[in-house]
Order: structure tokens, then sequence, then C-alpha cells
């Protein structure tokens, strides 16, 4: 049995000011994406230039982080908000969604696209592959922070946390970090290594975010406000990824439509 290491979620104190490693991890995130941009934009062939990526990723950081704000208030405690309108703005308390923040780059994506005259799939083939290490990033603040814990297990690993009683439980927060953030930037990184048909590297990412999010949450424990959803195992996150995987199965048919064209 393991014990959380307890970290202080605050990095660093200026004054007044508090910096916390998770808004440190999104940081990360936006730098990797930045990098791994600059990377594809120098390929031959690639159609894009290293000076876009600076407007790029700044759509792409309001999209993720207005979304994933506003996808948490909506998706998982729209009474709550609706009764507290003003905690809307306290994000620095907690409560971020991906698949809001999903929503939320795809929207700065299309204003990205109509921007510059790219074609939103242009846009969205372009970003799928740069955004694995952020959600690596960021469950690893969950992870820093002692939130989002797994259920209950009798394994060696199991792990106590602050602040979820006295009993071991997996630490999903790095079964995440590992599916959602390594595993699957294996999987578009390679796929979008060679040339595809438009739509299929985001219908890609789709389904392999969809699939292995599904797989992750098995382990997770549910929000204790939520529960579980439908037939008592159907977590919220389950739930959300459900669309994502048939616009993900939709969109690669739709590339191999082309190509047999």
């Amino acid at each position: 049995m393991l014990h959380h290491p307890a970290i202080d979620p605050v990095a660093l104190h200026l004054g007044p000011f508090a910096i916390r490693w998770y808004g440190l991890m999104y940081l990360v995130g936006f730098a990797a994406a930045w990098w791994l941009g600059r990377y594809r934009a120098l390929r031959p062939g690639s159609g894009w230039q290293v000076q876009e990526l600076g407007d790029l990723i700044f759509y792409g950081a309001m999209g993720a982080v207005l979304g994933g704000r506003l996808g948490y208030v909506l998706f998982y405690q729209p009474g709550f908000y609706l009764h507290n309108p003003a905690a809307i703005l306290r994000a620095w308390e907690g409560g971020m969604s991906f698949h809001g923040g999903l929503l939320g780059v795809l929207a700065a994506c299309w204003l990205y696209g109509r921007k510059t005259g790219r074609g939103f799939f242009a846009v969205t083939d372009f970003v799928a592959p740069l955004v694995p290490t952020g959600l690596l990033a960021g469950r690893l603040g969950n992870f820093i922070n002692g939130e989002l814990w797994g259920r209950v297990t009798d394994l060696p690993w199991g792990m106590v946390f602050p602040d979820a009683g006295p009993l071991p439980r997996h630490p999903s927060q790095l079964y995440q970090a590992a599916l959602e953030g390594g595993v699957l930037f294996l999987i578009v990184w390679l796929y979008s290594a060679r040339p595809r048909p438009r739509m299929a590297v985001s219908g890609v990412f789709l389904l392999g975010y969809g699939a292995l999010r599904f797989i992750g949450e098995f382990a997770r424990e549910p929000d204790a406000f939520l529960g579980f959803v439908a037939f008592d195992w159907l977590t919220m996150g389950q739930l959300l990824c459900l669309p994502m995987l048939a616009a993900g199965a939709v969109l690669v048919w739709l590339s191999r439509q082309q190509t047999a064209a």
C-alpha cells in the first residue's frame, strides 16, 4: 500500500499571489503543444508556418480554459451554479471538464480557420496530435492536487489519498495520464506522421480518446455529487465519451469515402 505524497498544491508564493501546480501544468501543456506544432510545421509539405503557431495556441488555450470551465458547470453541477452564478468565475477552486474543453477548442479551431481561410478540419487535423501531452500534464496536476482519485482496491500499488478516507485506491490520475496522454499521443502522432485524408486524424483522435477515457473511468471513483448516471456502472465521463466515439467513427468513415472516390 502506498500513500499519496501530499504535495503542496501551491508551487510558489509571490506576495499575495499563489502559483499553483495545476496552473503550471496547463502552461506545460500549451508549451508542449507549441513545440510539437513547430516540429510539424517545419516538416516539408506541412502547409503550415511556424509564425502561425502563436495565434493558433492562443486560440486553443482560450477555448480549452473557457470551454473546460463552462463544460464543468453545464455537465456536472448545473443546479449548484444556477443558484451560485458568481462561483462560475472561481475556477481556482477546481472544476474543469475535458469534454467542455474539447468543445471550446473546436470552437477556437473554427474561429481560427475562418480568420485564416483554412478549412475547419485542416485546423483540427493539425491540432489533434498536439493535444495528448496537455492531457498528460493535466492529469499529473490532478494527482498533485490529490483529486479525482480512483476506486478502492487491494492491489499492491493502491494509494491512500488525504481526503479520500483510510482505504487504498487506484491512482487513477496516473492511469489516465498514461492512457489519455502517453498512449493516445503515440497513436495519433504516429498515425499522422504520414499524409492522411482530411478528417482522418481528427477522427482517430476522437476514437482514441473516447475509448481510452471510457476504459480509464472503470478505475476512477465517480463524482460524489453524481455517482453512476446509468446501469449502476456508467459514469458521466463515460457517457460523454459516447458521442465522441460516434463522431470519430463517422469522421474516419467519411475520410475513407474521400479516398475511395
